[in-house]
């Protein structure tokens, strides 16, 4: 099977040069992901429905490259501020408490003080 690129139409993309996701065989390796409306650039305010955002963004991702939320196999979630993470469990656990995919959250610094969030997920494709 070939490489395949999905791509958000994120200008973040075209100008660092990455894809939103890459599909390789069954996997699917979706890129940090954050909470920007990528159809208008615009950011939520807050790390909840930033959170949301990232989700909603990966989702599509995901339906582009044949694939779901239900695939994800392993999720990083990266905030500069640890403490900002539990607002968060309520929006994880709705789209990812059947799944219970493996995570890990990291606390970093990320390259707009304004992101809260970034989400990274690896998933399989629907192979049924």
């Amino acid at each position: 099977m070939a490489r395949q690129l999905i791509s958000s139409g994120s200008s973040f993309e075209r100008d660092i040069g990455y894809s939103r996701a890459v599909v390789d065989g069954d996997w699917v390796f979706v890129s940090g992901t954050t909470g920007f409306d990528y159809a208008s650039m615009a950011l939520a305010d807050g790390v909840v429905a930033q959170c949301e955002q990232c989700l909603v963004n990966i989702e599509a991702a995901l339906q582009q490259a044949g694939s779901s939320l239900r695939d994800v196999v392993r999720v990083h979630y990266i905030l500069p501020d640890p403490k900002e993470f539990e607002p968060c469990w309520p929006v994880l656990r709705k789209y990812f408490g059947e799944v219970r995919p493996a995570a890990t959250m990291f606390s970093a610094g990320l390259i707009d003080p304004a992101v809260r969030i970034e989400i990274e997920v690896t998933a399989r494709k629907n192979t049924d």
